[in-house]
Formats: structure tokens, C-alpha cells, sequence
């Protein structure tokens, strides 16, 4: 601001932006109703809720009397920011200094356009024009002195027919004036909405109502804050663009023209920009601990996934990463492990960029030599790299009832992701101590009763035919000591082909080895020992 006078500011506005975004990433038709909420309350809905009378503000129960077929969908900021982050630097490729207001609303300074493209007017014709080619036709922009003045011209304007309402310079005053004093709230939402709520008891029901107020009163009625906001309503928004400052660029891409068919051959191409990536990083003293690499097919097939690493990447990693995916991606049709789609033609293009980077100071080498655990990381990088990528396994304990799926064999240097939490509370589990030897699979032994009696069998309420007294084990005869049990494990009971009724045994025989033993209908095993 010069002189008092607020910067000409161009104002880029989506309505209902976390619904456009749920609709880009593919999780909602937007053609649909469909209401986006936070802390119970709708905070952006779509145009066919909307038309059923959904509005911001309405209670979740509210929404769903006026509209019973919603979808209703919990707010997310990060999704909202990923989303809008391609729009934004689509933005910046017209009209560099874009400052991001929120998901859904940026703003820059209309000067620098408005002489490049002829005129104000036609800068936002422009940008709207190359939103329009990404697939944004309902975004509105607005140009007035000051920030707050242009948001409230992009939000005034007639919709898709004429997405741009220009405040004349020196008109922002006159434009705030009619406006409810509601607009107020959301300029500053610590403070701004319970000093609207506090004007509206008070008879003042427009911005022109209280922009007509002395400020010398306004201070001292109100404080600092009242003066920050009576002057937005006068039109002087003390406020200036502050433009973002891109991230570099971080990622590498590499076509192949011809698509190759060879993993060595598609893992030697991308050598030289693995080398880059890397210097890259190096040269803003950064290094990257999560890799994101994704491989696009002749055909249209993709993948894409985020590899971790111990320690950082360096280029030979790199390298490495691309060819374990390509070797688990690349197979026949319907042969993709969790539904993903296997690369059935040549590799067109791979691309690299990091998912998480950390300070390379964090990662320089000790002073006085290597400790003993980076000597480990480096061993077992090397046999990975030689073996691939399941060929060095790390245990890590997961949930789950049984001990065999509570041991989880992780590659080296990934994170252990699970489909059983190890959280949950798994009743039916065993506690603690658990024992030292699992065996991996069903390990057969029988329970024998006192002679002359037989097998030890169970009823249909868990009680055993007879005492447990012998044990017999990989061909040998074991007289039981002590024993405890039954401890019943009932596991889907909904289901007749999944279901599975067992029941857990403690032994202990005589050399003093305690068993951890299942008895499954007439059948024995051992699950485990305790050693």
C-alpha cells in the first residue's frame, strides 16, 4: 500500500473447493449431492445438493432431512492443499506471484498481468480461459483495491456468463458498503466472527454502516483487531499480496522412444537422472529418505509407489528402486498383487521425486568413523542390493491372534504396513510372555490320555474327555507334567467357510519344555514352544 492506497489485487475464487477436489482425485461424481463436513457442520456442498436446499452452516441432521440421498464426506485440509497445488502452479505459468489464501483462493498483484495481457480485464480472461482448459470452468475473479475487496468481486460475480467483476480504483468503498456485516467474519477467524455477532446486537448490519463509524471509537470499543477490520470495510485493506515462493523442482522424468521391454535396459536409462536427482537435492543440502517412483506403460499401465530407506538415497539406490518395481510389476494380466495393474506393455516414461527429504546435515558421516549400526545399514544395503529386494528381511511383530501372523518379515529399509493393527485389542490373544520358538506352520502332535486311555478330545462346550497325559512329538513320547487350558478362540462365527472355532492348551513335559498347544476339532498341534 502506497499513500494509503491498497494494491490493485486480482483475486482467483472455486466455490466449494474440498467439493471439486474430492471430485479430481475420483472420489465423488459432483454431478451427485454431495456435502463436505467439519465438526459436524457442512462446510462446502455441490450444486445438486445445494439445489435440494443443503447450505454452509447446517448441521449434519439438517442436511441429511432436507437432502436423504447426501453423501456426506468428512473435511480434509491436505487433501484440499494437494488438489489445489496443480491449479496453483498452472496460475503461476500465466501470472507469477500467486499468494495461496486457503485451498480454493489465491491472489496476486493485478498490475504486472494487467500490462502484460492489455488490460486488467483481459489478465482475468486469461487465467480463467487456461482454468477452464484444466477442467475449472466454475471459477470467478475479482479485481478491486485490496485483497478483501477482490475476494468479495469474485464472490459478487454472475457465475459462468461473466466469471469477472472489476472494481474501479477508488471504488471499493462504495462496492463493501451494501454488503452484510456477516462478510466480516471470515477476514479474521479468530476474533471476527464474535465482534459480528457483537455489531449485529448493536444495530449495524452492513459494512457501509460500519465503515461510517469513527475509528477513534471503533479503537476504543473494539481494540486493534476492530481497527483491522473497520478499515477492510472502508475499503482500505492494509494488507498486500504476499506471493509464495515456488518449491524447485525436485523430480526427474525419462521418456524412452521406443518404450523399452528390458528392466537392465530401462534401470541403465535412468542412471544419469538418477545422478541428477540426487545432485539436485544436494545443491539446497537436502537428501531424500522417501522415494516416489512411478512407471507409465506403452499402453497406459501405471505404477507407483513410495520406497523407503534406512539411512538416505544415493544414485545406485535410486536405481535399484526402479528395477525392483519394474520386477514386480512387470507379468501377465491378473497377476497384480492387491489389485494393482501389472505393465503389461514397454516402459514409456519413468519418473523420480522425493516424498519426504530431511536435512543433509543429518545424515553427514561421524567425525571419528562409522558406528556400528551404520556398518550394519551398509552390509545389509549391499546384500539387498545384490539379492533384491526381499532378499534381506527385518521381523517385526503385527497384531493378530495367532503367533505365526504376529511375526511380519519386513524388507529391509521399508516400513511395516499391516492389515492388522497391532493396536487393536485382539481378544482371544495370548499374553505376555510369549513364547521364544513359533513354528511357521502347523506342527501335528497328539494328546494322549492316562493308559489305557485314548485320544483327548473336546466337546462342543470346551471340556476335555479326559486328563492330558502324554504328549507325543516329532516320534517321540513326552509324559505331561502340568497343563493348563482350555482357552477358547472363536473367530468368525458369521461366516460357515471362514469361520474357525479352537482352543489353546499350556503343557509342560517332563524333560520341563512348556508347549503352547491348539486343539481344533479332533486335531493337535503345536503353535509353540517356550524355550
Amino acid at each position: 500500500m502506497r499513500s494509503g492506497i491498497p494494491v490493485r489485487s486480482l483475486v482467483l475464487w472455486f466455490p466449494d473447493w474440498p467439493v471439486t477436489a474430492l471430485a479430481r482425485e475420483g472420489f465423488v461424481d459432483p454431478a451427485q449431492p454431495v456435502a463436505v463436513l467439519e465438526r459436524n457442520e457442512v462446510v462446502a456442498c455441490s450444486a445438486a445438493a445445494r439445489a435440494e436446499g443443503v447450505r454452509r452452516g447446517l448441521r449434519r441432521r439438517d442436511a441429511q432431512a432436507r437432502c436423504p440421498r447426501l453423501a456426506v464426506v468428512a473435511a480434509d485440509p491436505v487433501r484440499d492443499h494437494r488438489a489445489f497445488a496443480p491449479v496453483v502452479a498452472l496460475i503461476e505459468e500465466r501470472a507469477p506471484g500467486v499468494q495461496i489464501v486457503r485451498p480454493g483462493l489465491c491472489a496476486l498483484r493485478a498490475r504486472g498481468p494487467a500490462r502484460y495481457y492489455g488490460g486488467e480485464q483481459e489478465a482475468a480472461a486469461v487465467l480463467l480461459a487456461a482454468l477452464s482448459e484444466l477442467g475449472l470452468d466454475g471459477a470467478r475473479a475479482g479485481i478491486a483495491d485490496g485483497r478483501f475487496t477482490a475476494e468479495q468481486a469474485a464472490r459478487a460475480g454472475t457465475g459462468p456468463r461473466d466469471p469477472v467483476c472489476l472494481v474501479p480504483a477508488g471504488g471499493a468503498a462504495g462496492f463493501l458498503a451494501p454488503l452484510p456485516i456477516a462478510t466480516l467474519a471470515d477476514a479474521a477467524p479468530a476474533t471476527g466472527a464474535e465482534l459480528v455477532g457483537l455489531l449485529a446486537r448493536l444495530g449495524v448490519q452492513s459494512l457501509g454502516e460500519f465503515a461510517a463509524m469513527e475509528p477513534d471509537r471503533v479503537r476504543e470499543r473494539f481494540g486493534e483487531s476492530g481497527i483491522r477490520l473497520h478499515s477492510l470495510a472502508s475499503g482500505r485493506d492494509p494488507r498486500a499480496v504476499d506471493p509464495r515462493i515456488p518449491p524447485p523442482e525436485l523430480h526427474r522424468d525419462v521418456v524412452f522412444e521406443p518404450p523399452l521391454e528390458l528392466a537392465e535396459q530401462v534401470a541403465f536409462g535412468v542412471r544419469q537422472a538418477a545422478d541428477a536427482f540426487i545432485a539436485g537435492l544436494g545443491a539446497i543440502d537436502l537428501v531424500c529418505t522417501e522415494l516416489r517412483v512411478e512407471l507409465s506403460g506403452d499402453r497406459g499401465e501405471h505404477s507407483e509407489r513410495v520406497w523407503l530407506h534406512p539411512g538416505s538415497f544415493d544414485a545406485a539406490a535410486v536405481v535399484d528402486r526402479v528395477r525392483w518395481q519394474l520386477a514386480e510389476e512387470v507379468g501377465p494380466p491378473g497377476d497384480g498383487e492387491d489389485g494393482r495393474a501389472l505393465l503389461r506393455s514397454g516402459v514409456a516414461r519413468v519418473r523420480i521425486e522425493p516424498a519426504a527429504v530431511d536435512a543433509a546435515s543429518h545424515h553427514a558421516p561421524a567425525i571419528f568413523g562409522a558406528g556400528p549400526d551404520e556398518r550394519v545399514h551398509h552390509a545389509l544395503s549391499r546384500v539387498q542390493a545384490m539379492l533384491g529386494h526381499r532378499g534381506v528381511l527385518t521381523p517385526t511383530i503385527g497384531g493378530g491372534r495367532w503367533l505365526a501372523e504376529r511375526q511380519v518379515l519386513v524388507p529391509w529399509g521399508d516400513r511395516a504396513v499391516t492389515t492388522k493393527e497391532r493396536a487393536r485389542p485382539w481378544p482371544g490373544s495370548l499374553p505376555d510372555p510369549l513364547p521364544a520358538t513359533v513354528f511357521a506352520g502347523p506342527h501335528p502332535v497328539e494328546v494322549w490320555a492316562a493308559p489305557p486311555g485314548g485320544a483327548v478330545t473336546l466337546d462342543d462346550r470346551g471340556r476335555v474327555s479326559a486328563v492330558p497325559a502324554v504328549l507325543a512329538e516329532g516320534g517321540r513320547r513326552r509324559s505331561i507334567e502340568a497343563w493348563a487350558g482350555p482357552w477358547p478362540i472363536i473367530e468368525r462365527g458369521w461366516d460357515a467357510a471362514r469361520a474357525r472355532r479352537a482352543h489353546r492348551f499350556q503343557v509342560v513335559d517332563a524333560d520341563g519344555v512348556a508347549w503352547l498347544l491348539v486343539c481344533e476339532g479332533a486335531r493337535w498341534t503345536a503353535e509353540a514352544r517356550y524355550d
